[in-house]
């Protein structure tokens, strides 16, 4: 077996039935097909007399056996009906037979459910075995008795689909996991008793397929030869596999997502639709953006119900990782070996990727009228606090950098008085360089971290840079730092403001503090303050400096 390359300019689609762009050699004009052969198919010599070609549906590998010869995994049945014979690929010596435990029925086939697990559907019912090569033996698991005519496998679910009774008009299914095979996640209409699905997507052919001629490299600059889709030769396994045996291809058969955008108008299902999808997030974040922009803008009711289905996906992975951590941390990862971290999806949209991809590049834009662009920034931001999702402050200096263009001051003032803005050591620095355009947003930085509680050092600086010393030092005596702070810091604000009083003031402040706490008014060589105290003798005279308290 070998693997085609793909095609000039292509690159290898994912395989095994996952989403993208698949299909050799696709026309420009294959817009609205949205299913795809892959790009890279296994290549296998062609079915002729002596080649027979069979597929392994559980390992989802094809093989060949040559008269005698073994090229894959081989399991045959034996002349008698009831039995099957088991031979090791890698260790041909190794050959062992298991009877089916039903007496007198004759074998039908069998499934591989697992590598080590193999179903027998006889004439009279199913068997389940283990299969133990190391003990040349199978291990009865469980078997079932009913009366079979013909039988169909879907390896991706497990699920066996037997005709039963003598008329053939009953479907029994068996499944071989926890679970059914799986439950529709789109909605549908509910009458009372039953959940009607319609079809999501119009019916559409796959696209055009083109075979790239072997040979010589003097032969493959030849044309490739179209593919007869939909040939008699074709065989399908459930849910995504297709050989040509005639050809000698296996494909796996793709869902291209970018022709579902155009099919799919309802922005709502749509979503649901993408979700499920492997390779979704570019796809969602270009819709994302498209509807967002002329001419495909939808109302603010589409796009927060948009945002919600990405916040809804984004909080489950935030809650799994949540609950995987906790228990990691708790030492109890141990004890439960099949423990696993949360698989991060495309499905997750987080908010860099939504300010990175869609929000910044909306507001750069500035195509849409302000009051539009600002609903959309906070339809996001209302979403993301209805999952009680973080909101990360990038969002909000979004918000206010969109408000600030626009001079809508008073809004602006409104956000951060009634807290729509959450607080953060970032905004409130984005609020001080935004003083000079509007001189409020000073008082409204210092609000906001005298509110966060651990903006201290931040809101002292800032009060320093406005020369503003009293108001710091105050600031200081208020939350009882003042013993602790450097005095040098103070007599450096002090001493640039320019204004001597101001300096005797804090000089003398720290005069006192060295009193109080040491019994000494003078400074100590570690307090670097020796400039200061040759200034302060220069202005105010050594008879001003504080002396020395005695009892």
């Amino acid at each position: 077996m070998s693997r085609e390359p793909p095609p000039p300019g292509e690159e290898e689609a994912p395989g095994g039935g996952g989403d993208g762009e698949g299909g050799a050699g696709a026309g420009a004009g294959e817009g609205g097909c949205y299913l795809a052969l892959c790009a890279r198919p296994v290549h296998f010599e062609k079915a002729n007399p002596v080649n027979c070609v069979f597929f392994d549906e559980a390992n989802k590998q094809d093989g060949r056996q040559r008269r005698s010869e073994v090229h894959q995994v081989f399991l045959g049945e034996q002349d008698t009906g009831c039995a099957e014979n088991f031979e090791e690929c890698d260790s041909p010596q190794i050959e062992y037979t298991q009877e089916c435990k039903t007496k007198n029925a004759n074998i039908l086939g069998f499934c591989w459910t697992s590598s080590t697990e193999i179903v027998f559907i006889t004439d009279q019912g199913i068997e389940f075995y283990q299969v133990l090569p190391e003990k040349r033996s199978l291990k009865l698991l469980k078997n079932q008795s009913i009366n079979v005519n013909w039988y169909m496998y879907c390896p991706e679910s497990s699920v066996i689909l037997l005709s039963t009774t003598v008329l053939g008009n009953v479907l029994q299914p068996f499944y071989f996991k926890t679970s059914v095979i799986f439950d529709i996640k789109l909605k549908g209409e509910f009458d009372g008793s039953t959940t009607i699905h319609q079809f999501v997507l119009p019916p559409r052919s796959i696209q055009p397929y083109q075979i790239p001629v072997a040979g010589p490299a003097s032969v493959t600059s030849q044309a490739p030869v179209p593919c007869k889709l939909y040939s008699s030769s074709w065989i399908v396994f459930q849910p995504d596999i297709i050989i040509s045996a005639s050809e000698g291809y296996l494909w796996s058969l793709q869902v291209k997502l970018e022709p579902v955008v155009n099919l799919l108008l309802d922005k709502g299902k749509l979503m649901d639709f993408l979700l499920q999808r492997k390779e979704c997030k570019m796809v969602i974040l270009s819709v994302c953006s498209q509807m967002l922009s002329e001419p495909e803008r939808g109302s603010l009711s589409v796009i927060a119900t948009v945002f919600d289905k990405l916040n809804h996906e984004y909080k489950k992975y935030l809650e799994a990782e949540q609950s995987y951590t906790m228990v990691v941390e708790a030492g109890l990862s141990r004890s439960n070996p099949l423990l696993k971290r949360p698989v991060r999806t495309q499905a997750v949209i987080d908010q860099s990727d939504m300010y990175t991809h869609v929000l910044s590049v909306f507001t750069e834009k500035k195509e849409a009228p302000h009051k539009f662009t600002i609903a959309v920034l906070m339809e996001y931001i209302r979403s993301l606090n209805q999952f009680q999702i973080a909101v990360q402050h990038y969002l909000y200096e979004l918000v206010i950098k969109t408000l600030v263009q626009h001079n809508l001051f008073y809004t602006l003032h409104q956000f951060l008085q009634y807290h729509v803005l959450s607080d953060s050591k970032p905004l409130a620095c984005l609020l001080l360089s935004l003083e000079s355009i509007y001189p409020p947003a000073h008082q409204l930085s210092l609000d906001m971290l005298k509110r966060l509680s651990t903006a201290n050092d931040e809101i002292v600086e800032v009060l320093l840079s406005k020369h503003q010393v009293l108001a710091a030092l105050r600031f200081i005596r208020g939350i009882g730092g003042h013993d602790s702070i450097s005095a040098r810091k103070f007599l450096d604000a002090a001493k640039q403001a320019e204004d001597d009083m101001l300096f005797y003031t804090i000089f003398r402040f720290f005069e006192q503090r060295n009193q109080r706490l040491r019994g000494n008014p003078s400074f100590t060589p570690g307090e670097h303050c020796e400039e200061h105290v040759a200034f302060f003798k220069q202005v105010f005279g050594e008879q001003a400096l504080m002396k020395p308290t005695t009892f």
